[in-house]
């Protein structure tokens, strides 16, 4: 048994280094883009705030990225929740988006607030700052209304 766990561990460790080497996506966009949400509604302070701290990591062309990211494979496993989520929502293409399809993804948000589906529990784990406060709950889902409201 023995003699098996020494090669399984050094070829463990040479997959993990060769992962190393895996070229990365960079979604960090240096400012705002002119199709920001924030561009083409009015969004207060407070709900801007929000959305930036909560929602922008996944969800822009803004991902901040932590130290530990620049390791394999979490680096590889953000990469693909960041591509998932830009897919579904990007709220720095907001405005370039269908009248139609800016309705649809407004009241995707307020779904997924009522259900507490986002932000994920799986990236609030490690970012605790993004968990969002019953408080903000409703500031977001009273903003997505009054904006669903006006289009």
């Amino acid at each position: 048994m023995k003699r098996l766990l020494k090669p399984l561990f050094g070829v463990t460790a040479l997959l993990l280094i060769a992962l190393q080497f895996v070229p990365r996506d960079h979604n960090e966009a240096g400012n705002q883009p002119v199709h920001d949400i924030t561009s083409v509604y009015r969004v207060p302070a407070n709900v801007s705030m929000i959305l930036k701290r909560s929602c922008y990591d996944c969800h822009s062309d803004q991902t901040y990225y932590p130290w530990y990211a620049q390791l394999q494979p979490v680096r590889l496993m953000m990469d693909n929740h960041v591509r998932d989520g830009k897919a579904e929502l990007n709220f720095n293409a907001f405005g370039t988006y269908t009248l139609r399809k800016q309705r649809s993804k407004m009241r995707a948000i307020s779904e997924s607030l009522e259900e507490g589906a986002m932000p994920l529990s799986s990236y609030t784990l490690l970012h605790r700052n993004a968990v969002l406060s019953p408080i903000e709950k409703t500031e977001l889902m009273n903003w997505v209304k009054q904006t669903t409201d006006s289009l």
